[in-house]
């Protein structure tokens, strides 16, 4: 469900990179955590000139898929061995499942044609408001904290999204641009086009609040299961309060490898801390209005 959701939140776009475009002719492509298939499918039906690979740990794609889209099984933490670079690598939603973001950014980097875009598409598991209508002690915004807080017990981390974006400028990739998206928890927003967003994503969220919330409670906080499930009652409730203005800040980041390059990327085996600093400031997303 989340590729349809960010189908309606990028008003049918599959990424704002120039490779995206309608008339874009793009040699290969490699999508990163490509899960279930579905974006690596859906560009390789309307790139069909392209060839696409999509590779994930789980081997969980459908098998009728079209003739220029592959998977494989691979690790996307470990070495990179692909013989050939690509134009455009593509990642989507693996914020807290990796170790070290600035060393798969510098794969990134080193695995694309000069000119070639690097673009994620991610969140921070961060529940807000923009009107103090979920403050921090309720349910829905201490369950984010929480998983982060998990993750982060487990050796991976949810690096803030802005954070990402001076990553990939550390590592070389220029005219990096960062914009900011909303998933409203409910259809709240008096706009459609949020509204609309907010009953999928509410939807989205009911059906896998559950197995999301098992492991990182029971496993890094200690809970029983009894305690998630009477939590999560009150998390949900949270989430279908059409009082409380919630939101997940999601962000979509582009980056150009330059065609010239006058600092070469670090190897891969050298680029191992995340030397994060403050970001700069990202571009805002729209502000949303309640009924």
């Amino acid at each position: 469900m989340q590729h349809e959701i960010c189908n309606v939140t990028f008003h049918g776009k599959l990424g704002f990179a120039p490779p995206c475009d309608e008339d874009a002719k793009v040699g290969r492509v490699l999508d990163l955590g490509t899960g279930t298939g579905l974006w690596a499918i859906d560009y390789g039906d309307y790139h069909p000139e392209t060839e696409v690979l999509g590779v994930d740990l789980s081997p969980i794609q459908p098998q009728d898929v079209p003739p220029n889209v592959r998977f494989e099984v691979d690790d996307v933490e470990e070495d990179w061995l692909y013989s050939r670079p690509f134009n455009y690598i593509h990642l989507r939603f693996m914020n807290g499942s990796l170790v070290n973001w600035k060393k798969l950014i510098t794969k990134a980097y080193n695995n694309l044609v000069p000119g070639g875009y690097f673009e994620i598409q991610d969140n921070d598991f961060v529940f807000t408001s923009d009107d103090s209508t979920l403050p921090p002690e309720q349910p829905l915004a201490e369950f984010g904290q929480l998983i982060r807080e998990a993750v982060e017990r487990f050796g991976s981390a949810f690096v803030p999204c802005p954070e990402l974006k001076n990553l990939m400028v550390d590592v070389g990739f220029e005219d990096v641009i960062l914009e900011k998206f909303k998933w409203p928890s409910n259809p709240w927003p008096k706009d459609d086009h949020h509204k609309r967003i907010g009953q999928w994503n509410f939807h989205n969220f009911a059906d896998a609040a559950e197995a999301l919330a098992l492991a990182p409670l029971t496993r890094a906080h200690g809970w029983t299961k009894e305690e998630v499930q009477v939590f999560l009652v009150g998390v949900r409730k949270d989430m279908r309060n059409p009082k409380i203005h919630s939101y997940m800040p999601i962000y979509n980041i582009v980056g150009r490898k330059p065609m010239k390059e006058d600092t070469p990327a670090p190897p891969q085996d050298t680029a191992q801390g995340q030397d994060i600093v403050p970001a700069a400031n990202a571009a805002a997303a729209p502000g949303l209005s309640a009924h």
